[in-house]
């Protein structure tokens, strides 16, 4: 065999195995196609494959963020809304993400903003605004359930922004400031009550002894006598039983 020969059939050689080392990152896994049909998946790491028989299809592993756009929503309360959200997923299952779907990343994405249209039209506009949390788990759970079969799993639902038509806000505004007159009233009120509770007590208390009520006069005609000029009307019964006026002025 000539030095020619020897020489091409090394540069054949040194091609294939070039052809047929493949190498993924750790985070990534081939699904590799032989023929056309489905042969398995290979990595993270170095692998073989068979030149121009061989075909494979990457895929990332790693958690991927969709920004899912502004949806407008009615909700129950028949109250129009936009709501935007991020959901964060990532592949499980690289050979049904290859498989099962077409393009898994679009399908995602608009199964996302279905999902969020679904169900945020089934709750009324105080429910979106007050439990987002029980909101978020139930998006999640009702997109994993389309999304499971394709290899994909939803980790994280989260609604980012929820906007208003103006007369909404405004009429949300007065129903706050309303909700807070109305709890001032019931505080003032219950304010009341205690105090009259305790008048009633301490008017049973001086009723069985006259004589604290008489040093209670007596304190309160002292603390009047501070200021200046000030005339106090006080009503005593006699000795007759009948009442009469008695006027007192106090000065300095």
């Amino acid at each position: 065999m000539s030095i020619l020969q020897i020489s091409i059939s090394l540069a054949v050689f040194f091609i294939l195995i070039l052809f047929s080392v493949k190498i993924t990152r750790q985070y990534d896994r081939a699904v590799i196609f032989r023929f056309g049909r489905l042969a398995g998946i290979k990595g993270p790491g170095i692998f073989l494959i068979i030149p121009f028989v061989d075909q494979i299809v990457r895929v990332d592993l790693r958690i991927r963020q969709l920004d899912v756009p502004k949806q407008t929503i009615i909700t129950r309360d028949n109250i129009t809304a936009d709501v935007d959200a991020v959901i964060y997923y990532h592949v499980k299952d690289a050979t049904k993400a290859v498989v099962e779907v077409e393009d898994y990343e679009g399908a995602t994405a608009l199964i996302a903003q279905t999902m969020l249209r679904d169900v945020l039209g089934q709750n009324d506009l105080d429910m979106i605004l007050s439990d987002r949390e029980a909101l978020n788990q139930k998006i999640q759970t009702s997109l994993e359930a389309v999304t499971s079969p394709w290899g994909i799993t939803v980790d994280v639902v989260t609604i980012r922004d929820i906007a208003l038509p103006e007369n909404m806000l405004r009429a949300i505004a007065r129903q706050a400031e309303a909700e807070r007159e109305r709890r001032a009233r019931i505080i003032l009120a219950d304010g009341e009550y205690q105090a009259s509770q305790r008048m009633s007590e301490a008017a049973k208390l001086y009723e069985e002894t006259p004589t604290a009520l008489k040093l209670r006069e007596f304190q309160n005609l002292s603390e009047i006598a501070k200021e200046r000029n000030l005339i106090v009307v006080t009503n005593r019964i006699d000795d007759t039983g009948t009442t009469a006026g008695l006027i007192k002025a106090l000065d300095r």
